[in-house]
């Protein structure tokens, strides 16, 4: 099978956040609908102005934040799951994410080659569960 569209998109979005470089927002719709379903401050924003400031807000926490993928699912037409491991060290505590065996997931809902809704899982098995999916 061959790579979609898609696919090839939210590995390109996944390998710059790898690099630890989060500054491109070219990706997002302007009207993105940004999801944090767990995890520390869980809840909902609309608009690339209001997801950037989120996502700052986890960046400002956490030194040398990176996320690596491990593994891209396309689930349909529109619908791109990243299964992947996190690390970072919360400023605050000094304890690195990685101790904590960090393992979530990010679903991507695309559209005309732009992310629509982006819905973040701190807790992989929290978004397996709730898309019915195995690991």
């Amino acid at each position: 099978m061959g790579h979609s569209p898609n696919l090839d998109f939210v590995r390109s979005i996944c390998a710059a956040w790898e690099r630890g470089d989060f500054s491109s927002s070219s990706w997002a719709d302007p009207e993105i609908e940004y999801l944090l379903v767990d995890g520390p401050s869980p809840g909902s924003w609309t608009g690339l102005a209001a997801m950037g400031e989120v996502f700052r807000g986890v960046l400002n926490a956490y030194a040398e934040y990176r996320v690596a993928p491990e593994e891209f699912r396309e689930l349909d037409d529109e619908r791109v799951l990243v299964l992947h491991s996190y690390s970072g060290i919360a400023k605050a505590s000094g304890l690195e994410i990685g101790q904590m065996a960090a393992k979530g997931a990010d679903l991507f809902h695309v559209s005309a080659g732009k992310v629509t809704r982006l819905i973040l899982y701190w807790e992989l098995d929290r978004a397996l569960a709730d898309l019915g999916l195995s690991a």
